[in-house]
């Protein structure tokens, strides 16, 4: 009998990864408790919890029976009661490759209910998720009123709480912020995308304000793509609680006789080496178990976006393609502009849903970009938003019925005054999308790459398809997964890029299906910076699109050296998305040796662990970061200038994750100096790096016409 088993006989449960511990009570007949999560704890140490005064809180806490608490669940029974009393009735654990699966089954006495707390370890990850059934044992219907993923009681001290809020082109913008007296809410309520002006993530530190490397820290991700509500509650008592889960907003969920509603995991991590030890944590998860493909390196691409916007012409794409070959990239990406035959795409107010090609742009159709591309000696990838589309299409008069809206309303519409969403809960919908993607792929097996779009949210609440329209929300998200199961069973090999407006979809819960997600519209490097250091605090360097773009930048307007945008992008997975003809012959050149000099270092950033070393939101006037090999044996570090004042002096860059014993031969990548920096080419232990640091220059030596506000290096240390 494993010791897992031994400790289910007597209640006490423990669910240990590598480096943390969860204790849970789970005794018949009795609520279920949680006791501790934190650091790993010793074989004899789980029994001095209680002696040290350590107190359990409710695991799943129900509404009705407990004062002003805030509740986990809350459901109508078809009598009316309101109340719930869960008691453990069954407790059960099997083993899988990385870890345990445990199930605490409870029920009411008195209600037909029956809720399975689950909860898996992920030990070498170490991550703990946790997710709920509630079953309607009853005759009748019942309805859900709260139904959140977990619950996990924080002890009440000098506890932070750090989370990632933004909007359109401003997105995975840092809020950090002490816990304090009262509620504190994060929802989403967008219905197609979830991570725009908040995310379904975040971070508490335990001891005081947040530090990168140092630090207890637990972070939390729901890992789910629609409406969400992240809800802290601190009253009177020890405890700040927090609850994860479907934002129960508008949208009680109805059970009928027998029915079970599942709700999406949410994924807990816990670290003793600050923000980016959770970071690592869930980052190594994510590659091996959640993200689309997250073993295989990504491509250098180009997108078209902002190079022509709708200008999409067969000579024009053979020119980009050319161009991206010629600087190293191994692929081209043609994005929105390319169909429409009754109503040719010219801009964003007609088309979506027409998914024909407009052969006076495009001859000789996708077939023959394709060709093109392999004559070039690159793949090939393309646009397209499934979920979508315009008054203005032939698909929407021909099935006005197929769209999302309120009964007996007009239509309510999005981008470019046309813009409709489809109903994902509908299966003739579910076909059609998995069409789309089948008919691409099936005509042009050579295509690489889809850059799968949703840039309007769900404002007319109501479905045309679905008759319990409080349940539209999962009613969406399970149509969409269903439909992205068939699309990957019969192409598990394509990459696809999650792109909703921008940086919509950055969540775990549409990963799974996805390759990558597009970081933000804002192509603007200096704001970059900011964005990709909140967005990683969860989301591996692989799965961050990062792309070189022209000045002045198209959102922001700022002009940057072309070094610095190049250094920006070089931190995630890199791209290109500018008119390459309109670039000089110097600007092509210095892009090329960026370019290989990714590809070399390509393993380490995209597979990498991070260490976050000085934040942009700590106003020092400059951020560095570094991805190390697991092995240690490689690292690459970035260090960017973000504000320019005379007589800036700044502190040397100290570095972490090294290993104190080896020796580094730093190489800087990117290079622009007329004189090399004096650790070029030099040796130096990993203690001296991570204790002393390098002394680097607040400016690049360049020639004059080429001096910028803006500076920036990487450097490139390997073991001798």
């Amino acid at each position: 009998m494993n010791a897992l088993v031994t400790l289910l006989l007597a209640s006490t449960i423990i669910l240990n990864t590598n480096n943390s511990t969860m204790v849970l009570n789970a005794e018949t007949g009795r609520e279920a408790q949680i006791l501790y999560y934190g650091a790993a704890l010793g074989p004899n140490e789980t029994a001095a919890l209680e002696d040290a005064g350590f107190r359990a809180s409710s695991l799943y806490p129900a509404f009705g029976l407990r004062g002003a608490a805030e509740p986990a669940v809350s459901m109508i029974q078809a009598d009316g009661n309101l109340t719930l009393d869960l008691r453990v009735s069954e407790v059960s654990a099997q083993k899988w490759q990385n870890g345990e699966v445990l199930s605490i089954t409870s029920c009411d006495p008195v209600c037909p209910v029956t809720v399975k707390n689950f909860f898996k370890t992920y030990e070498a990850e170490n991550i703990i998720e946790t997710w709920v059934e509630i079953t309607n044992t009853g005759k009748k219907e019942s309805t859900l009123t709260r139904y959140y993923s977990g619950h996990l009681p924080v002890r009440v001290g000098d506890v932070w709480l750090s989370t990632l809020y933004g909007t359109w082109a401003n997105e995975g913008r840092v809020c950090e912020e002490p816990l304090a007296r009262g509620l504190k809410l994060i929802k989403n309520m967008d219905g197609t995308r979830n991570s725009h002006t908040s995310h379904a993530e975040a971070m508490i530190s335990l001891d005081g304000k947040p530090c990168e490397n140092s630090g207890r820290v637990i972070g939390l991700a729901l890992e789910w793509g629609g409406n969400y509500e992240l809800r802290f509650q601190t009253n009177d008592s020890d405890f700040h609680h927090v609850f994860a889960g479907i934002c129960p907003d508008n949208a009680p969920y109805t059970l009928a006789k027998g029915e079970t509603f599942k709700s999406p995991a949410l994924a807990y991590s816990y670290s003793g080496e600050g923000l980016s030890g959770v970071s690592r944590n869930f980052h190594r998860w994510g590659r091996k178990y959640r993200l689309a493909h997250g073993d295989i390196e990504r491509k250098v691409l180009l997108n078209s976006w902002e190079g022509v916007y709708f200008d999409i012409n067969e000579p024009g794409m053979d020119q980009m393609m050319g161009d991206i070959a010629s600087m190293g990239g191994e692929l081209f990406v043609m994005d929105d502009g390319w169909f429409g035959v009754k109503y040719p795409r010219k801009n964003d107010s007609s088309s979506l849903g027409d998914w024909e090609v407009d052969r006076t742009k495009l001859p000789g159709g996708i077939g023959a970009l394709v060709k093109m591309a392999d004559g070039h000696g690159i793949r090939f990838g393309i646009w397209i938003e499934p979920e979508m589309t315009n008054s203005v299409s032939e698909l929407y008069e021909k099935h006005p019925e197929w769209v999302l809206k309120a009964p007996g309303r007009e239509n309510v519409y999005g981008r470019g005054g046309t813009q409709l969403v489809l109903d994902m809960a509908n299966p003739q919908v579910q076909d059609y999308v998995f069409g789309i993607v089948d008919g691409l792929l099936t005509q042009n097996p050579r295509i690489d790459y889809i850059k799968w779009d949703a840039n309007m949210n769900i404002s007319a609440y109501g479905s045309q398809y679905t008759k319990d329209q409080a349940r539209l929300d999962v009613a969406y998200w399970d149509g969409f997964a269903r439909t992205c199961d068939r699309i990957r069973a019969k192409y598990p090999d394509v990459t696809i890029q999650a792109c909703a407006s921008g940086g919509g979809r950055a969540n775990w819960g549409v990963l799974p299906w996805f390759d990558e997600f597009w970081t933000s519209d804002n192509t603007d490097a200096l704001q970059r910076i900011y964005m990709q250091w909140g967005t990683s605090y969860f989301f591996p360097a692989i799965a961050m699109a990062s792309h070189i773009s022209a000045t002045p930048n198209h959102t922001v307007f700022r002009t940057t050296s072309l070094k610095f945008r190049c250094d920006v992008a070089c931190s995630g997975r890199l791209g290109m998305e500018i008119q390459p003809k309109n670039m000089t012959d110097a600007e092509k050149d210095f892009c090329r040796k960026v370019i290989a000099d990714y590809k070399g270092v390509r393993p380490v950033v995209q597979f990498g662990d991070i260490y976050r070393l000085t934040s942009p939101y700590d106003n020092k006037g400059f951020a560095s970061m570094m991805y190390v090999t697991s092995e240690k044996d490689k690292a690459v570090f970035y260090w960017w200038k973000i504000a320019n004042f005379y007589d800036q002096h700044f502190p040397r860059a100290v570095m972490a994750g090294l290993d104190p014993e080896k020796t580094y031969r730093v190489h800087e990548l990117n290079r622009i100096d007329i004189t090399p920096l004096p650790c070029e080419g030099k040796c130096f232990s990993g203690r001296f790096l991570m204790e002393n640091g390098l002394d680097l220059p607040s400016s690049n030596n360049v020639d004059y016409n080429m001096k910028s506000d803006w500076s920036s290096r990487v450097l490139y240390l390997t073991v001798e």
